[in-house]
């Protein structure tokens, strides 16, 4: 029987030894070269699964997503075919370890960018298993609420009215799994708006899946330096140019 907890314990040590190519273009990225890769779990073509090699996380089970062969790619350039691939196959690979019961809960997300958390240039996902934390307890429902910017039968994005940290958090809410490439259309679309429409500075952003009430949502979230408000007390702040942006996000949409 496992214990729960509220926090992870990460191994310094480990994580000292992690290549971070993020900021140093010039360090030999381990994605990029496939024949020395171990652990593999599965692949389709360019798309990776393998065991994380720097496993920082203490009773928890690390699996990397290799999104692609290219390293300078990025997911708002991916043809339909291979960001529906890419969505699919993660999306399958995180219910396989969810069905497996060995967890409390199973983390599905991405970091792009120096502001993102992330350590490693070449396009990836991380899907971890949890043994002993339950992230749903931390996720409120009016967090993956919000202004409607697009809808069809069965799934939606919006623009969060309460944001978890702060200012402007894009929300996806799949309803149907039938429409898991529309899904994929959207998070295209909120990424390729972040990257080179929100703000000229925007260069991060984060991905998180989540599975609360029989539900996949997806949070988009630009990534900046994180508000001292929100460090310290917890506050987060919502913009005031809230209408703008999503009619700037539908505009992009029809383009």
């Amino acid at each position: 029987m496992t214990v729960e907890q509220t926090h992870l314990i990460f191994d310094t040590k480990i994580g000292g030894t992690k290549p971070v190519t993020l900021s140093n273009r010039e360090i030999q990225c381990p994605f990029c070269h496939r024949h020395l890769l171990d652990g593999i779990i599965a692949e389709d073509g360019p798309v990776m699964l393998l065991h994380n090699k720097y496993p920082v996380l203490k009773d928890a089970v690390q699996t990397v997503l290799i999104e692609t062969y290219d390293c300078t790619s990025e997911l708002s350039t991916y043809s339909k075919e291979h960001l529906y691939k890419v969505i699919r196959f993660g999306v399958e690979k995180w219910q396989e370890m969810i069905d497996s019961h060995e967890f409390s809960s199973v983390i599905f997300y991405k970091n792009h960018g120096p502001y993102s958390g992330g350590t490693i240039w070449h396009p990836h996902m991380q899907i971890v298993g949890l043994k002993n934390i339950d992230y749903t307890k931390n996720i409120s429902v009016e967090s993956l609420r919000g202004d409607i910017i697009l809808q069809e039968p069965g799934i939606e994005l919006n623009l969060s009215d309460k944001p978890k940290i702060g200012f402007f958090e894009f929300n996806i809410n799949l309803e149907n799994p039938a429409y898991i490439n529309k899904l994929a259309d959207y998070i295209q679309l909120v990424v390729r708006y972040t990257l080179h429409y929100l703000h000229r500075s925007c260069n991060s952003y984060n991905l998180f899946f989540y599975q609360i009430n029989g539900r996949i949502s997806v949070k988009i979230m630009p990534r900046f330096v994180t508000s001292p408000l929100f460090i310290g007390y917890s506050i987060p702040q919502v913009s005031n140019r809230g209408a703008e942006v999503i009619q700037e996000v539908r505009n992009l949409y029809k383009t």
